[in-house]
């Protein structure tokens, strides 16, 4: 696929996706959404990358759906809107590379939903976050899918039920955001943060990952099971037992992603 509202740049170990229509605020509108979501699976299948950072340029990070494709359409024009935003937001968690969100500015509605579907998020001191959809008759009923499993109910419902925005010193204390820094660092944070990321196995990072989406919304005793299953096979893998035996003989472990 050929991106006009994204893009696509890979350093090293890192591949950066920066959402590329600023002169709308890099709405959600499902060109966007399906481009972004095609780049992520892709991005997915490259041996190559460790990490992958979700950036935006403009002056928004996201200002959600665009709501040009949400007037004067029927049910199946709507549902498709949603449906290709919910294989979106799969799509990051499926991938098994760590998703850092690189918030700059405004990220609301659905472009909040984004920063709390990712793996991890850096803001910037000027962030701020919001779910407004109240405030304009369409409640924010998928973006809470995410945001309720980030932040809990109650701090959820404040912003759903409000529609008014939150701080990133405030999202950081929530649990939306990993950590707040000052505008003129947030790229080089976000590197470090990825950087420390890289340092792991590979094949480690995606079998955690995985794990950890499967296991989040069992009960205690069957995450328990499924995470003693998943371990041992772990401890089985030949990066496994690189990695405990270089920790063992004082020496860096060198990955061969099996």
């Amino acid at each position: 696929m050929e991106y006009t509202a994204i893009l696509v740049e890979r350093d090293g170990p890192i591949t950066t996706i920066t959402l590329n229509r600023p002169e709308r605020r890099n709405a959600l509108a499902t060109d966007l959404m399906l481009e972004l979501t095609d780049a992520l699976k892709a991005t997915g299948r490259d041996t190559q990358t460790q990490v992958v950072i979700l950036a935006a340029n403009g002056p928004a990070f996201s200002a959600g759906h665009d709501l040009r494709e949400l007037v004067d359409g029927d049910i199946n024009a709507y549902r498709h809107v949603f449906e290709v935003c919910n294989e979106l937001m799969a799509a990051i968690q499926a991938i098994p590379q760590p998703v850092i969100a690189r918030v700059h500015q405004l990220a609301t509605a659905a472009g909040c939903q984004l920063v709390a579907t990712c793996d991890l998020a850096v803001a910037a001191e000027e962030a701020r976050f919001a779910t407004p959809g109240v405030k304009i008759g369409l409640f924010c009923t998928t973006p809470m899918v995410a945001l309720s499993r980030a932040i809990g109910r109650k701090r959820a419902l404040r912003m759903l039920l409000t529609g008014q925005p939150i701080s990133a010193e405030t999202a950081e204390e929530w649990g939306l955001v990993n950590m707040v820094v000052p505008a003129d660092q947030l790229a080089a944070a976000t590197q470090a943060l990825a950087l420390s990321i890289t340092t792991a196995s590979p094949l480690t990072v995606a079998l955690g990952k995985q794990a950890f989406y499967s296991q989040i919304d069992l009960d205690q005793p069957k995450a328990y099971a499924y995470a003693k299953e998943v371990m041992t096979m772990n401890a089985m893998a030949m990066d496994a037992q690189e990695g405990m035996c270089a920790f063992l003989a004082k020496r860096q472990p060198t990955w061969v992603g099996r």
